[in-house]
């Protein structure tokens, strides 16, 4: 699964990148899913620390469980990917203007 993991964090990045110089529209598209992924990654973190701070509970073992929501980390997975092609985007226009 480590193996997966790795080479699917690899191939994606590179295929958005592709697919965005081929089609522009694959960037308007790319930007919005970053921008609403962005939103629920945070409000999923927030109202998991609010009902941590609310409950008082002991934080370190009870924040492990916002891990268990597929939402939160498909979220975060789109987020890690878009860095990633947002990092390669920005070195390939550093290499063309040099």
């Amino acid at each position: 699964m480590s193996i997966i993991i790795v080479v699917l964090s690899i191939l994606i990045p590179i295929s958005m990148l592709v697919s965005a110089w081929l089609f522009t529209m694959c960037r308007t598209i790319y930007h919005v899913l970053a921008v609403g992924c962005a939103y629920v990654f945070g409000i999923i973190s927030v109202l998991a620390i609010y009902e941590i701070l609310r409950d008082e509970t002991v934080f370190m073992t009870n924040i492990h469980g916002v891990f268990q929501n597929g939402l939160f980390l498909l979220s975060g997975a789109y987020l890690g990917c878009y860095g990633i092609y947002t990092l390669l985007k920005w070195t390939l226009k550093e290499f063309r203007s040099e």
